[in-house]
């Protein structure tokens, strides 16, 4: 049996990321419907906006979902009060110390996994008592680790370490790249990019279509003095990447950034002074589909590939 297929309850070993202004309720409720693990992602919600969000997921699923926590945002109290008085028995926690609430949601009947973005924090979120670890790679869009490790490199060095299940995230889009870190050790995935393109995703029209117009090397890694963000290069990049040619200090980044510049840019379809956060593997997303054929797509990619392998020697 597949760890992560077992410790969640669900048919195929997939995770939406739970990513800001992306994630709400139809999007986690669609990937939990059609198999996989749908995360309602908090970040961009207030708690009462939360609140509505996993209701209505209720509503829409019988199906296992989880909320998603960036533990570096505020009113962390309220949202976990919430999270356990409506019953969601899931949490990914990201962005923060994983001591902070993994024993108490999981004195609550709460499975907890801790996403890293190197093997140190993996082994720290272990250590925390976390059911699992998202181990992600450079490749992946929004806010990033800082050592700029690749997932290629990055799964297998997690897998030799821990002893808890590993999900690899980072550069997955298609059923192939889902087959090559699971032969690397990873027991499932997590996949965020390829589902902002979604009819489903809450994000906004116009920038789905921008990252299905997206290409090899449109999009960059910045602003790691604040917190390292993968964006796609718009104006607004263009005006960092200025600014950082001024050797600018870090109240001047912030100034440049402002308030909600993601919100502008994913939700609103600010293409040009929005923040645009995609990963690199952008440029092999070609089209907005229905969650239910992403899912079935990434599957028969996945089966084919490991029948062509399993017909391959050396």
């Amino acid at each position: 049996m597949n760890k992560i297929k077992e410790l969640f309850n669900i048919q195929y070993p997939i995770i939406q990321g739970g990513m800001i202004w992306a994630s709400g309720w139809r999007l986690a409720s669609a990937v939990s419907n059609s198999g996989g693990l749908g995360l309602i992602g908090s970040g961009s919600m207030y708690p009462d906006v939360l609140r509505d969000h996993i209701q209505k997921c209720k509503k829409a699923t019988s199906k296992p979902f989880g909320v998603n926590i960036p533990m570096l945002y505020p009113n962390l109290d309220e949202i976990i009060q919430i999270i356990i008085e409506e019953g969601v028995k899931i949490v990914f926690t990201s962005a923060g110390n994983p001591k902070t609430y993994t024993s108490y949601l999981k004195e609550k009947g709460i499975t907890v996994v801790h996403v890293v973005s190197s093997l140190k924090f993996a082994l720290k979120a272990q250590d925390a008592g976390v059911d699992a670890v998202v181990a992600e790679g450079f490749e992946a869009g929004g806010h990033n680790g800082r050592d700029e490790t690749t997932t290629l490199a990055l799964i297998p060095m997690v897998k030799e370490k821990i002893n808890i299940p590993l999900i690899a995230a980072g550069g997955i889009a298609t059923g192939a790249a889902m087959y090559a870190v699971m032969a690397l050790g990873a027991d499932g995935v997590q996949v965020g990019s390829r589902f902002v393109a979604s009819d489903e995703a809450s994000s906004h029209i116009d920038f789905k279509n921008m990252v299905v117009e997206a290409k090899e090397g449109d999009t960059q890694l910045t602003l790691k003095e604040l917190a390292p963000v993968r964006m796609l290069k718009n104006k607004f990049y263009q005006d960092v990447a200025a600014l950082y040619a001024t050797a600018p200090s870090v109240d001047e980044l912030k100034t440049l950034l402002g308030r909600a510049r993601a919100k502008r840019g994913m939700f609103e379809g600010d293409l040009t002074e929005g923040e645009l956060e995609i990963g690199q593997v952008s440029g092999l997303i070609h089209d907005i589909k229905p969650v239910a054929t992403i899912l079935e797509d990434m599957i028969t990619e996945f089966d084919i590939v490991h029948h062509k392998m399993s017909n391959i020697s050396l």
